[in-house]
């Protein structure tokens, strides 16, 4: 399963992301994003620019809360170039802006609301929402299991895989604060996860003091390293999603 590092507190990019791209070097994280709030539009095309230098996939992740907002944000990626989009409902619009480029889409199922983003909706409006991406071309979603209003978050993720089929990305961004949540949505059927501010805050090892601790921590936990290894569901190769 892969670990997503967010560059991001609160909802936010950190304005010293560009130092901390710097300072993660030595882990080696091959998966790295940033939000589309926080910082200007010259810090996120070098965001950009150093996350490919440092070897890394980029993410951008849409929390902007108006329909125009989040369009503007889906060509700012485009435009950036950035490899993977995350968030966002408008899916057909965004498809459409982001047709030509190579950034790969990942929406938001569920009922998306605010800043700090929560989560409304079932199981079965997730599992629906996964299937209607699918069919109109999206590379898989963006599940916010833990920010859930009506649901259990475990549920939310089984639909997501259900509805997105065994070849399509499952994304599961926010909340993910322990290793018990990174077990347990890998049982579920995530093929990636993001964490930014539990890496920050010192809560995912609060025994720890560094940044690279945490994310060694993370990595470890995720199967980059020892007994939890990623294994291919049926019907996906071991180095899909990568």
């Amino acid at each position: 399963m892969d670990f997503i590092f967010m560059l991001t507190r609160d909802d936010r990019t950190v304005e010293d992301c560009l130092d901390l791209v710097e300072l993660i070097r030595p882990v080696g994280l091959k998966h790295v994003g940033f939000k589309d709030v926080g910082i200007s539009p010259d810090v996120q095309k070098a965001l950009t620019r150093a996350i490919r230098t440092a070897g890394a996939t980029s993410y951008m992740e849409v929390v902007s809360t108006t329909p125009e907002a989040c369009l503007a944000s889906a060509r700012v990626a485009r435009d950036l170039g950035v490899d993977r989009l995350l968030g966002g409902t408008q899916v057909d619009e965004i498809m459409d802006i982001l047709d030509g480029s190579d950034t790969r889409y990942y929406p938001f199922p569920g009922k998306p609301t605010g800043h700090p983003t929560r989560l409304g909706g079932r199981p079965s409006d997730v599992e629906a929402h996964c299937r209607d991406f699918v069919a109109r071309g999206c590379a898989g979603c963006d599940l916010l299991a833990f920010r859930a209003t009506e649901a259990d978050p475990i549920d939310l993720v089984k639909a997501a895989r259900s509805g997105l089929g065994p070849d399509k990305y499952l994304i599961v961004a926010g909340a993910i604060a322990s290793p018990e949540r990174v077990r347990a949505i890998e049982a579920a059927g995530a093929d990636a996860f993001t964490i930014g501010t539990a890496v920050f805050n010192g809560s995912y090892s609060p025994n720890k003091g560094s940044i690279l601790s945490q994310l060694r921590d993370i990595l470890a936990d995720c199967g980059a390293e020892g007994p939890m290894a990623p294994r291919p569901r049926p019907g996906q190769s071991a180095s899909a999603g990568t």
